[in-house]
């Protein structure tokens, strides 16, 4: 379906659950990517709640204004989209540079957000920049899943080079370990430890951040458990999303 953010329809993917009453989760997919990377993880969480899996402005199958936005511009799109989409309260499960966006929603609309799941949180104060970001992405590859690859590179190709290098340098500039003290909401940080885009000293630190985080880690799992392993990583996260 599509469903308005201000002036700017989302493509939208809605997952229906077989329960009723729970807060539905939303799945904030990462860079240049977009919303169908995160449907494996739809798929399992929708026996349990609602699931929506928006594509963020100027990617996937939804237009952007053209210059590209930056954190803050996503943040309040998706803020603008979930009250078209009548989400009173929901679970926000971000991956990667998704989660930078989810952040900046739970600090800037709290009443919008139950809780949050940060799944390969970026970017890693350690390694911010595009060098450093680069020279992880290359080592992370060899352990995602083969078919993701035509996937993202198709992605990348709707979004356009310059939407994607842009983007990028807004993430980059996004101090998000400035942001997680001050969300409110529970925070479960979630990684690999085959992530070498978000390591664990860095994943440990992000936990430890919100006055109310804990950190999950999965062995062996690379960046995008989203994809590589989503029934593993719904598993992990359901008694999270239950409290």
């Amino acid at each position: 379906m599509w469903i308005k953010a201000g002036d700017l329809p989302l493509y939208t993917r809605t997952l229906r659950d077989r329960s009723a009453g729970a807060p539905p989760v939303v799945l904030v997919h990462g860079l240049g990517v977009a919303g169908r990377l995160m449907l494996p993880l739809a798929e399992h969480l929708s026996a349990y709640r609602e699931v929506y899996v928006p594509d963020l402005p100027g990617f996937g199958k939804s237009p952007g204004p053209r210059r590209a936005l930056g954190v803050s511009g996503l943040a309040g799109c998706l803020a603008a989209w979930a009250r078209s989409a009548g989400l009173r309260r929901a679970a926000f499960l971000g991956n990667s540079f998704g989660c930078q966006v989810a952040v900046e929603l739970a600090v800037r609309h709290p009443e919008l957000v139950d809780r949050l799941v940060l799944q390969a949180p970026t970017m890693d104060p350690a390694a911010r920049s595009c060098g450093r970001q680069v020279v992880r992405w290359l080592k992370d590859l060899p352990g995602e899943r083969a078919s993701q690859a035509p996937l993202s590179l198709a992605d990348y190709r709707s979004c356009g080079l310059r939407r994607l290098l842009a983007t990028f340098r807004h993430a980059l500039r996004d101090p998000i370990e400035e942001k997680l003290p001050r969300v409110r909401a529970p925070v479960l940080v979630v990684r690999g430890t085959g992530d070498p885009i978000a390591p664990r000293r860095w994943a440990e630190r992000a936990a430890g951040l919100p006055s109310n985080g804990r950190l999950l880690t999965l062995s062996g799992a690379p960046h995008a458990l989203v994809y590589a392993r989503p029934d593993e990583l719904a598993r992990a996260i359901l008694p999270f999303l239950r409290e």
